[in-house]
């Protein structure tokens, strides 16, 4: 039988990459969903909520324009936050922005919450979830903080870091799901696929 097809609503690398790594290759396709707008049609700043229904926005999106085709399809949407000191952020729209971020988060820990939208073309089901795992920061020089920003990685990530290029060294540890940190819980994915009658080997790719 050949795999379950899995669509990829994200135009994330790194999501890409997490699954590639664990055995999937995903079609990618971008949702285009416009964030701003599903967060004020929302009309609450809970961060879990928000990662929850932009994830299922981008997912409902997608799976909206997909033709299930001959094999079984499903299509993962995915969404992050960062939450640091009462404030939620996505990623910084600068590299001003970014540097007092980074500045703020040497030293202390916030939570990065991951929500996940899973849909079941075939079936007509869909499941969700969010995954939050606590992030600690160790020192930062002023000229560490500035050498990073510079590299442009900051800009294109949720809080302004990530686990899989150059500020991982920075991250004295995690509370939790690391894969989470890295923009997509692998082990929240398999529970969500459980919850479909899924297992995640269904979407191994052929040897």
């Amino acid at each position: 039988m050949p795999p379950v097809h899995l669509v990829l609503a994200s135009a994330s690398p790194a999501r890409l990459a997490l699954l590639r790594a664990a055995g999937i290759e995903p079609e990618v396709v971008v949702s285009h969903v416009d964030e701003d707008a599903v967060a004020a049609d929302l009309g609450t700043d809970d961060p879990g909520e928000l990662v929850a229904a932009l994830a299922r926005a981008k997912a409902g999106a997608v799976a909206s324009s997909t033709a299930p085709g001959d094999r079984p399809t499903l299509v993962l949407g995915c969404d992050s936050l960062f939450t640091f000191a009462g404030t939620t952020w996505g990623k910084p729209a600068s590299a001003e922005e970014a540097v007092a971020r980074i500045r703020a988060m040497r030293e202390g820990e916030g939570v990065l919450r991951t929500g996940h939208h899973l849909v079941d073309l075939g079936a007509g089901r869909e499941v969700g979830g969010v995954e939050a795992t606590t992030v600690r920061f160790g020192p930062m020089t002023d000229a560490e903080v500035d050498a990073y920003v510079a590299s442009g990685e900051p800009l294109r990530v949720a809080g302004s870091f990530t686990l899989d290029g150059r500020s991982a060294p920075f991250v004295d540890g995690v509370e939790g799901d690391h894969t989470n940190v890295v923009g997509l819980s692998l082990p929240l994915l398999r529970r969500l696929l459980a919850d479909l009658d899924r297992s995640v080997t269904d979407l191994w790719a052929a040897p």
